[in-house]
Formats: C-alpha cells, structure tokens, sequence
C-alpha cells in the first residue's frame, strides 16, 4: 500500500506541475524551447559560433524550465551572471582573449585602412536616431550599439547606460551575440546588393611590409591613451583588448599568450553564452519591445555594413583607375572579428580564385574592433554626463 500511494502520491505532483505550466503560460516555454533548439541547431548542424550559440542555446531551454531553480535569486545561473556579467568581468576578461588573437600587422602596414573601421559604424549612430523614436534616449543608445558587432562592448553600454536587469538589456545583450554568430548570413546580400561584379573582382594585391617588434609592442600603449583621451569611459574595454595584445606582441609571455587565445576565450564564451541566458526567461523575452530591439539591431548591422562599403565606393571615385579598392573590404570594418574578415576574403575567391583579399579585409575588420570600441566610449561619456 506504501508502494502505490507513494506512486500516487509522485502522479499528483506530475498533474499539479502540468496545471501550474499550462496557467503559467505554458506556450510561452514551448517557444522559448524551440528558439533555444534553432541556437543549438544552428551551432552544430552550420557550425555558428558554436561555442556561443550552444551554451546560449542550452541556457536558453535551461532557464525556461518552470519551477527548476536555475534562476532566481538562489539559483545558480543567476548566481553566474551576477558574477559574470552584471558586473562587467566577462567581458572585460574576453576582451584579453580577443586582443591576444588579433594581429595588427596588416592595419600597421596599411593605416590609413582604419578609416573604413570608422566608417563602418555609421550604423551605430543612425539607428541610436531611429530607435530614439520608440525607446528612451539611453535605451535608444545602449540599441544603437547591437550594430557594432561587437557583444562585449554591448554588454558594459547596456549595463553603464540602463542595468542589468533592465526590461531590455536581456534582448540587446541576446540580439548583439546573434547577430554577431550570423555575420555569414548577413553581409553577403548587402554586399552583393550594393557593388557591382566589376567592382568585386577588383584586385588589391597585398604588399607584404615589415612590422618593427617596437612597433607592435609601442601600438597598443599608444591606442589605450589615445582612446582613453578621447573617449575615457572606453579605457577598461580598450585596455583589456590591448592588454591582450602586448601579451601577444612582447615576446616573453608566448605561453600566457597562447592560453588567453585559446583556454581563457572559450571558457568565458562558454560562460557568456550560458549567463547570457538568464535574459531569456520567457517572461522576460517574449515581449513587443523585443522583436523590435531585434528589428533595429538587424537595421544596424545591416547600415553598419552597407556605411563601410559606400565609403569605399565614395573613395573609389577619387583613385585613379589603377588604384581602386574593392569596396567589398570596407563591409569588414564591423568589429565581428575575424568572421566578417573572412566572409569577404571567401566572396573575394568566389568572384575571382585569384583574388586575395584576406589581409585587406583583416586589417579593416581589426580597425573595426577598435573603433567600435571607441564608439561606445563616446556614447556613454555623452549620455553619462
């Protein structure tokens, strides 16, 4: 009798957790469930940053699991994210990671490529105006920034500017990771869409110069100044992407180099995808003003792209015909590093096999992570005052 009551006993606690999902909403978890398998899906099956969308994706359907205790105040998820991301440490520690990845080389031999970086933020700053419409100004700002491809930077603006546990920080934190892993999807059609086939088959042959170590090493120091004068609420981001760097360039820490490459980047995106999360709980997420922070995000990314390749066609029409820039490259000027790099170099090889454009389109996409950078600075110093 023990036996069957206590299986009784488990049958009515199954019907009441069923009763209590279905007057909680229970639709709003099945979609967030399937939202959560397309991230997992399109990590393994397209490989998408996988190390992103997979964790982001598992987290996704963990934290939409009624009544499991992963969020909450005592839950451990929140407990992370507390730990992580409200407080800005992940992505700061990232930011050591991606700058020990980045070689400056080829912006060093070809500065004056750190203009389309520039340009390429035109983005930001276009749908901070448009997104002012529907949204606060620091709401607006802290949207405005999703366009710089850029998660990291997303992540400390939205927290600076609104908190993190603002009503839209989960969506901007989620759409600036997304679209980021989505750059291969993205660019190609604005790209094709605004050069012609002539213009994509021009040739930029790379002309490999010296790079002094005195250089590469006095690069960063100089950059973290300068950012630092400019835009001073920019100097812990530029700092830690530069700190990585001189850990990179000095010669005397090739191992601790190798480790925040590797071991130290995919854990804290691994990390990041799984905290970043906690923001999707179904009542959270599944809101109007959701779809449309994703909507301008999507504008912003797209204006992002299409600033950096019209600036190179508006160069273009000052060059003399034998020095003509394949405006493809000015679309690498996102801070996506290095997937928008490579998505030109392969629409390069597409068009033409022979033509080569990966140290162009790399030396862009590494100015990119610097002047999106520089670009939240200069947002939060402005709306910070």
């Amino acid at each position: 009798m023990e036996f069957i009551s206590s299986i009784l006993g488990e049958l009515n606690f199954l019907v009441e957790n069923i009763s209590a999902f279905a007057a909680d909403g229970g639709w709003k978890y099945l979609v967030m469930w399937v939202i959560g398998g397309v991230l997992i899906y399109l990590a393994i099956r397209h490989d998408m940053e996988p190390t992103l969308l997979l964790p982001m994706g598992f987290g996704t359907i963990l934290v939409n699991i009624p009544f499991s205790g992963a969020i909450g105040e005592e839950g451990a998820l929140t407990t992370l994210f507390n730990a992580g991301i409200a407080n800005e440490l992940f992505p700061l520690i990232l930011f050591i990671g991606i700058g020990a990845m980045i070689d400056f080389g080829p912006l060093l031999t070809n500065p004056k490529l750190m203009i389309f970086g520039a340009a390429a933020q035109f983005g930001i700053f276009f749908t901070l105006c448009l997104a002012s419409m529907f949204f606060t100004p620091e709401e607006a700002a802290s949207i405005g920034i999703i366009g710089a491809a850029d998660g990291p930077t997303a992540i400390v603006v939205a927290n600076k500017l609104l908190g993190s546990d603002s009503r839209i920080t989960g969506a901007i934190m989620v759409a600036a990771y997304s679209y980021m892993a989505l750059v291969p999807i993205i660019q190609p059609p604005v790209i094709k869409a605004l050069t012609t086939k002539k213009e994509r088959l021009i040739r930029m042959p790379y002309q490999a110069k010296e790079v002094s170590k005195l250089t590469k090493i006095l690069f960063p120091i100089v950059i973290t100044v300068v950012a630092g004068v400019v835009a001073p609420e920019s100097v812990s981001l530029i700092g830690f992407l530069m700190f990585g760097n001189l850990i990179r360039e000095c010669g005397v820490l090739n191992s601790l180099s190798e480790t925040a490459q590797k071991v130290l980047a995919n854990l804290i995106t691994i990390f990041l995808g799984i905290t970043i999360a906690v923001q999707m709980e179904a009542s959270k997420f599944l809101q109007l003003d959701t779809l449309l922070i994703l909507g301008l995000g999507l504008f912003a990314f797209i204006f992002d792209t299409a600033g950096g390749v019209l600036f190179a066609k508006l160069i273009n029409v000052f060059l003399p015909k034998d020095k003509k820039i394949n405006p493809m490259i000015g679309a690498a000027g996102i801070s996506a590093f290095p997937m928008s790099g490579r998505v030109v170099h392969k629409m390069g090889l597409k068009e033409d096999p022979q033509n080569f454009l990966l140290m162009q389109s790399i030396g862009v996409n590494v100015s990119g992570q610097i002047a999106s950078v520089i670009a939240g600075g200069l947002i939060l110093n402005f709306f910070m005052k």
